[in-house]
């Protein structure tokens, strides 16, 4: 119970920190602050599971980070995804698992092209 409450404290905590940020911080992240407030509430895994399913796609880390706005988006639209089951069962079959097993991904087609 202590770890939750001290999980929502922290939560808050960032939350008053994107509302400090100036105009001039956002540019510099080149995020608005509404995308910063949903990448602070969107689940911690997000960075690693774009570069798993990324991987599959026969991409690299570096290869999907080379375009930061397009990252950005492979981000947010990771974040807000409705399948993360089916994704985590995709993952955990590693190096087992292709493209056509990802058909639910929402980067799919972004990935596709990337590749």
């Amino acid at each position: 119970m202590f770890q939750r409450i001290k999980a929502l404290v922290d939560h808050w905590h960032q939350l008053k920190e994107v509302d400090s940020l100036t105009v001039r911080d956002l540019d510099d992240l080149g995020m608005t602050r509404d995308q910063v407030e949903s990448f602070v509430r969107m689940p911690h895994d997000v960075p690693d599971r774009v570069a798993a399913m990324a991987q599959i796609f026969g991409l690299t880390a570096d290869q999907i980070k080379a375009d930061h706005e397009a990252y950005i988006d492979l981000l947010y639209t990771c974040g807000h995804c409705k399948d993360r089951g089916a994704c985590r069962r995709v993952l955990d079959r590693g190096e087992a698992s292709r493209p056509a097993d990802a058909d639910f991904c929402l980067n799919k087609t972004a990935f596709e092209q990337a590749a």
